[in-house]
């Protein structure tokens, strides 16, 4: 048997009485559940006071009202067990964790998914990139990187994985596509970096409609016009391939991106997809992905081109090799667990 693995997160975590733990990213979920079947898991995060939307099929959840409570319990962890520890993203609270596990030297992973630097940028200026290159910087001393795409790790040693939630499910019954109305898709957290707000802008002065998909719960947009439709949606059992299904153009309007998982996921239900300039570079070689400049006009032309060739477009779609959850997990398995 494996050295028991603890997974990091500065995600939210919510207990519900008697039916376990949930919450709203989804690689906290397929992670540690993907893992759990070569090693015990344990996941230590925070504590949500919210209802969260993804229920995590593990016992070993433990969640710390604060950054103190947090750190003391990894400090009692590391004194007394002999694992391993995986820290999912940098944040200000798994900057802390890295720190604790460098002191007591213990092998430590750190999971890359976005580019952090545009992230706090995008929040908070120049001044959160300077943030984030100082949390980067001494995070990954003597930490072993594992990075969805290679420039994440900044020229430094790690190890490229490809995120994936695909399975059997996602590529096959595919539905036939109604041209008859433009339904624009997105789906996402609402959050300033991933662009919606911006998106949500851009279109209250047009006639496109465009659906909202979120897994964040009671959440409401002010001012929100007739052709923008918010939909709060517990992803169970792969249930969420409805909507792609019922519409034809996905959007994924974020500032910044490393490797989008939805983008994917659009594409294995053969819908194309439109992104902004700034993660053009998310495009690779997968057929079906358009790039538009980030105003109404550039994007209504892009619309009317993928829809005057849509049929020729599918097809090329259907050439795609996209990367799958099983595949996934063997790289994480292989890098951590071998």
């Amino acid at each position: 048997m494996e050295k028991k693995l603890f997974i990091i997160t500065n995600e939210s975590i919510y207990p519900k009485n008697n039916e376990g733990f949930f919450c709203d990213n989804i690689d906290l979920k397929s992670i540690p559940e993907g893992l759990n079947n070569y090693t015990e898991i344990n996941v230590i995060g925070r504590l949500s006071k919210k209802k969260r939307s993804k229920r995590i099929e593990l016992k070993n959840v433990y969640t710390c009202k604060n950054v103190f409570e947090y750190l003391f319990f990894i400090f009692q962890k590391i004194i007394r067990e002999d694992a391993k520890y995986l820290i999912i993203s940098l944040s200000p609270y798994t900057f802390l964790a890295s720190l604790l596990l460098k002191l007591f030297s213990k092998t430590h992973y750190i999971y890359l998914r976005s580019d952090g630097y545009e992230e706090y940028k995008a929040i908070f200026g120049n001044l959160g990139k300077f943030i984030y290159h100082l949390i980067f910087t001494f995070s990954s001393i003597k930490a072993k990187l594992i990075a969805c795409r290679r420039h994440l790790l900044r020229n430094k040693l790690g190890e490229i994985v490809s995120p994936s939630q695909l399975n059997d499910k996602w590529i096959t019954n595919h539905k036939k596509i109604n041209l008859k109305k433009i339904k624009l898709l997105y789906v996402g957290r609402l959050r300033v970096e991933k662009g919606i707000f911006s998106l949500i802008k851009m279109l209250q002065s047009s006639a496109l409609n465009l659906t909202i998909v979120t897994s964040e719960k009671n959440r409401k947009l002010r001012d929100i016009s007739k052709n923008i439709n918010l939909i709060s949606f517990e992803n169970n059992n792969d249930e969420i391939i409805k909507f792609y299904d019922e519409h034809n153009i996905f959007v994924l309007p974020s500032f910044t991106e490393a490797h989008p998982q939805v983008l994917d996921e659009a594409l294995a239900r053969l819908r194309p997809v439109i992104i902004f300039k700034e993660i053009e570079h998310v495009k690779r070689n997968r057929e079906g992905v358009f790039i538009c400049d980030r105003n109404l006009e550039s994007l209504e032309k892009k619309i009317s081109f993928i829809i005057k060739d849509y049929p020729q477009i599918v097809d090329k779609i259907k050439t795609n090799i996209l990367p799958t959850k099983k595949n996934f997990i063997n790289q994480l398995k292989k890098i951590i667990l071998e």
